[in-house]
């Protein structure tokens, strides 16, 4: 398993420094607070990037977050019921007389 994320990892680095290196042009971001220069590679890495952390924050935020808390209500719910279960008795034990 650890072999197959570090192919994966090389993988992923390789294509995005072939991305940098085949997209040298200079271009200007607008943010209308601020401006930077840099090149297209740079400018489409760091788009990716942001795209999958935001995809991330998202599912977590949608998914991840609301199942925990189900988790975390059920398993409240299911401690008081395993302690006022009755003790269950083995036969011939009358309750340690």
């Amino acid at each position: 398993m650890r072999l197959i994320r570090l192919i994966i990892a090389f993988a992923c680095l390789a294509v995005g420094a072939i991305l940098g290196a085949l997209n040298r042009d200079l271009v200007s971001i607008d943010f209308a607070a601020a401006q930077v220069t840099t090149t297209l590679g740079v400018a489409l890495i760091v788009a990716l990037l942001s795209g999958v952390l935001l995809g991330g924050l998202a599912i977590a935020a949608s998914v991840v977050l609301p199942l925990r808390r189900r988790l975390g209500r059920l398993e409240r719910q299911a401690v008081p019921r395993a302690s006022a279960a009755p003790r269950a008795t083995l036969a011939g034990d009358e309750g340690g007389r």
